[in-house]
């Protein structure tokens, strides 16, 4: 499948707390956030300005938004973007909605990840809908 991917303003942290911590307000900023809650621990995906100092974060990442809405009946949307990346050495983070699926690139790799996603056959845009040169 040929995914038409978005890239979105910002620069975005993972960010790990406490299980046990209260939902912060401080994680519920940028364009894309998002907090998961699970037995062992509380995740947050927001924009880097709004981690404040002592939070075990890491940072900056860019986020490419899969165009959607998608069917949830797809299969492999994920592993169509991630298995190329994965195979040049890049590490991605996903965050998935009802309607899309987002994938996290580290900053320093981006270029580089624009490149592997064109050669696997997807289209990436800029944050102003504007397809990156094919390389």
């Amino acid at each position: 499948m040929i995914c038409h991917l978005d890239r979105l303003a910002g620069s975005y942290a993972i960010c790990r707390l406490d299980r046990g911590e209260s939902l912060p307000q401080w994680a519920m900023q940028g364009e894309l956030f998002s907090v998961t809650r699970t037995p062992t621990e509380l995740s947050a995906v927001c924009a880097t300005a709004s981690v404040p100092a002592g939070v075990t974060s890491d940072a900056p990442w860019t986020v490419l938004a899969v165009r959607g809405p998608l069917d949830l009946n797809l299969t492999g949307v994920l592993a169509g973007l991630a298995t190329p990346l994965a195979d040049a050495g890049i590490s991605t983070f996903a965050v998935s909605t009802y309607d899309t699926d987002y994938l996290l690139i580290r900053n320093r790799d981006f270029e580089r990840a624009v490149h592997v996603l064109q050669q696997a056959g997807h289209i990436v845009a800029d944050d102003g809908n504007r397809p990156y040169p094919s390389t």
